[in-house]
């Protein structure tokens, strides 16, 4: 089989529907729309979630929660894994991690987090730290600093 040979599967394509084009169409005069009616008309027919005037299920539930959208920090995350890539006694910043290539963006900062093991003491400077990652450093016999 050659790519000039290949075609669609027979009846999984259809020819588009031709409205509008005269009464031996079986779609001419009305156009499928019917006689009259809010659906006849040009810019006919209602906003989606309109329930006939009925209160909608969108009112009628309650607001629950908020957004922190506009104070929301993202960090670019490093696991403990990644910075066994590191000589022992390395200052670990966040431009160093860009340089490597472990983080891609620095977004809000970089935080650390525990995941895996760490085998070489380190210092390492990052925005943020969780508990775990914290205690891992120290116990690697590296030290940590909040920027």
């Amino acid at each position: 089989m050659n790519l000039h040979e290949l075609k669609p599967t027979p009846g999984s394509r259809h020819s588009k529907k031709r409205i509008g084009r005269g009464i031996g169409s079986g779609m001419g005069k009305t156009s499928t729309r019917g006689h009259k009616g809010q659906w006849a008309r040009s810019g006919g027919g209602v906003r989606p979630g309109f329930e006939g005037g009925q209160m909608p299920l969108f009112r009628r539930l309650p607001k629950r929660g908020f957004s922190n959208a506009p104070f929301k920090k993202e960090f670019s995350i490093v696991n403990m894994t990644q910075l066994n890539v590191f000589e022992a006694g390395t200052v670990v910043t966040p431009e160093l991690l860009m340089e490597k290539r472990i983080v891609r963006a620095l977004r809000d900062g970089v935080k650390i987090l525990g995941e895996g093991d760490l085998q070489v003491a380190l210092t390492v400077r990052a925005h943020a730290f969780s508990g775990t990652a914290a205690e891992k450093i120290a116990a690697a016999g590296g030290s940590v600093e909040v920027i």
